[in-house]
């Protein structure tokens, strides 16, 4: 949790078969132009609500969390409880008694907790989490096997022995209370959430020299791999992976770059798409199907421009020639004729006239 802000856990890596509930909630003081109180719900990675102290109101952010919270007011009445009652005053008084711990008179300041649960949609194995940090460091964690929290810094151990003497009720929220949320965010955002996509993909090359890049655009959700197989086989070297990014349209692109072979072997290549729940998208590495912005120079084509030299080049010197004889008699000017009278010829010489 080593993040000074709240928007900096708003990414999008999780592994293929897992669904996710995270709560966010950040403490500040010193920081200006930000709210000393902020708080998210995030389902997958998508930010579902949000309230702060300075706009003072719950807003949901995803067209099935409203719906859900018109629909289930019990539920809204929790987030609006944690909002602007219990968690506000909790976290003011831990913000104050922690800058006493460390000694801190100003300056800027934070503290977060990032709460919640993980579900396996395969193995419907469950992991819960609950984790503290201060001005961008861990500062407490709660192990859920021994039900103990973990103190790393000398300034929480205090806090850390009342805790692990209160047994509050943190563990049935993580292991069931936020399991049973979870789904039913699924359920609700169903057509957002759980919808796939499958991609387009293409083969790329730059130049002969250059590898051979997979590139996958189209998909959603972001929970996907991009691999390179031969024979079958996942290859790990001579292989790069690029990052998962978005599209436009809130669907996402990625690549993997494959080092060039021996053309022989091409054809033992294969770049293969996966996402959880859909059938993998398997492409075969084939010359014919790279997309370049190079051309090969092909014999016929050498044929056709010298034939087509051949016939023009005469033709051009044959007009040169004419325009050129042309010319030459447009500069020749005509003599006077023996006939002329001669008082003309005396009158044209003549500097008076």
């Amino acid at each position: 949790m080593k993040t000074l802000f709240l928007f900096l856990f708003f990414c999008h890596g999780s592994s293929p078969v897992k669904h996710s509930l995270k709560y966010f909630v950040t403490a500040s003081s010193g920081v200006p132009n930000f709210p000393e109180f902020v708080g998210a719900a995030v389902v997958d990675g998508h930010l579902a609500a949000s309230c702060d102290s300075s706009r003072k109101i719950l807003e949901p952010k995803q067209e099935w969390m409203k719906t859900l919270f018109e629909n289930e007011p019990l539920h809204l009445d929790w987030y609006n409880a944690e909002c602007f009652e219990t968690q506000p005053i909790l976290f003011k008084a831990t913000m104050y008694s922690l800058k006493q711990r460390f000694n801190q008179s100003g300056g800027v300041h934070v503290f977060q907790r990032m709460s919640g649960c993980e579900w396996d949609d395969e193995t419907g194995e469950v992991q819960g989490f609950n984790q503290y940090g201060y001005d961008g460091e861990d500062f407490m964690s709660l192990d859920l096997k021994t039900e103990t929290w973990i103190a790393p810094k000398p300034q929480a151990v205090t806090i850390k022995l009342r805790w692990d003497a209160e047994k509050t009720r943190t563990k049935m929220f993580l292991t069931q209370t936020f399991p049973e949320w979870l789904n039913k965010y699924l359920a609700f955002g169903k057509s957002s959430l759980q919808r796939t996509e499958l991609p387009s993909v293409s083969l790329l090359q730059k130049t002969p020299s250059s590898p051979v890049s997979c590139h996958a655009s189209g998909f959603y959700p972001d929970r996907a791999s991009l691999i390179w197989r031969k024979d079958g086989e996942e290859l790990h070297e001579g292989v790069d992976l690029g990052e998962t990014l978005p599209n436009h349209d809130g669907t996402f692109q990625m690549s993997a770059d494959l080092k060039p072979s021996a053309s022989e072997d091409w054809g033992k290549y294969e770049c293969v798409f996966h996402l959880s729940g859909v059938k993998d998208v398997v492409t075969r590495l084939d010359k014919a199907a790279i997309r370049t912005n190079w051309e090969t120079e092909k014999p016929g084509d050498v044929t056709i421009l010298l034939t087509a030299t051949a016939v023009v080049l005469p033709l051009i010197l044959i007009i040169a020639a004419a325009g050129f004889i042309v010319y030459k008699m447009k500069k020749v000017k005509p003599r006077p004729s023996p006939a002329a009278d001669s008082s003309e010829l005396s009158e044209s010489l003549n500097p008076e006239t």
